[in-house]
């Protein structure tokens, strides 16, 4: 469905839209559409797959987050 891009070592992106953490594989905007994800799932990934690369702690606080109000809209 969706073609693989080929990884790009030790170079910056310069895609301030499509970073590298986000485009590894999948590019993880088409990953969410794909699998038809609300707001609150979509950051969840997003906040995971990124992590490592960006904010570390706060963005694995900022997906329990979502996964918290995910949780409260579902009960």
């Amino acid at each position: 469905m969706f073609k693989r891009r080929p990884k790009r070592e030790n170079q910056k992106s310069k895609d301030p839209i499509n970073p590298d953490y986000y485009t590894k594989g999948i590019e993880v905007t088409k990953f969410i559409l794909s699998w038809n994800m609300n707001f609150c799932e979509g950051n969840i990934i997003k906040y995971i797959v990124r992590y490592k690369n960006k904010n570390g702690l706060e963005d694995l606080k900022k997906a329990r987050k979502y996964l918290d109000l995910l949780i409260q809209n579902k009960t």
